[in-house]
């Protein structure tokens, strides 16, 4: 499929377009479900949003082009300024900074905020999450919602210990294989291997990373809830992105989009 093939160890957050191809190729079914959010759980009508760890901005800008109100923040230089290059190319601010998700202010609250991806599991203690949440209830008015994907640790049965698939744009094709490389349970942490395999015509890049990412139980997530009493939980659904199939979490659920609402 190329003629020449390269190897180097690194984040796939420094490679913007990769990574907002593979991760955003399916982005037509979280847009739809956080719509149908906006509608059935908030209390206001939606015009402003925010996204913590936005990275490349994949549905800050479908949301933008839908006549949103769009900003984010990311603590990727190179992911913020793809996300702001795409914005000002169809006429939109420049709306996300390079910033912390558990330490920010907005200068203009949002209506409704999203993180879908496991994002929020990169914040690596307790103290963490509670400041993320802490800011994130702050950013919200009144009745906003927080729209926050993430996968819990199964208490029962087998946990999903690896994942592939594949994404082409044009004549680029990307493959990527992630697996779990163990879980430290007395840290929380679990460590994550991943494999980017880039194809175009004439070459063949092939990206290897290693990522951290806190656990939480059914129980631990809603002890770290508890500590963040503006944000009630208002909806519980899975990565099904079924407005209409609310899900119970049991000791075997993995995939959980919890809707919390600012009290």
């Amino acid at each position: 499929m190329s003629e020449y093939r390269q190897t180097v160890r690194g984040s796939i957050y420094d490679y913007p377009r990769y990574y907002d191809l593979l991760f955003g190729s399916d982005w037509k079914a979280e847009f739809d479900f956080l719509e149908a959010c906006f509608q059935r759980y908030c209390s206001r009508p939606v015009r402003r949003v925010f996204e913590p760890a936005c990275g490349t901005g994949r549905l800050l800008i479908r949301l933008a082009r839908a006549g949103y109100e769009v900003s984010g923040n990311d603590l990727n230089a190179a992911a913020v300024d793809y996300c702001n290059d795409r914005l000002e190319r169809f006429g939109y601010p420049r709306s996300a900074v390079v910033g912390d998700m558990a330490d920010f202010r907005l200068a203009r609250k949002a209506d409704a905020a999203f993180n879908t991806i496991n994002s929020f599991r990169h914040l690596p203690t307790e103290a963490a999450a509670v400041a993320h949440l802490q800011c994130v209830a702050r950013a919200l008015r009144a009745g906003g919602i927080y729209i926050l994907g993430i996968h819990l640790e199964p208490t029962e049965g087998d946990r999903i210990q690896d994942e592939a698939w594949t994404a082409r744009r044009g004549h680029l094709t990307i493959h990527s294989y992630m697996w779990s490389r163990g879980v430290d349970r007395r840290r929380r942490m679990e460590h994550l291997g991943m494999i980017l395999d880039v194809y175009t015509p004439t070459r063949h890049l092939q990206i290897e990373d290693e990522m951290g990412y806190r656990t939480y139980t059914r129980a631990q997530f809603r002890s770290l809830l508890r500590k963040v009493p503006e944000l009630k939980i208002a909806g519980i659904h899975d990565f099904a992105y079924d407005i209409d199939t609310p899900i119970t979490i049991g000791p075997s659920t993995e995939d959980v989009v919890f809707v919390l609402q600012k009290t």
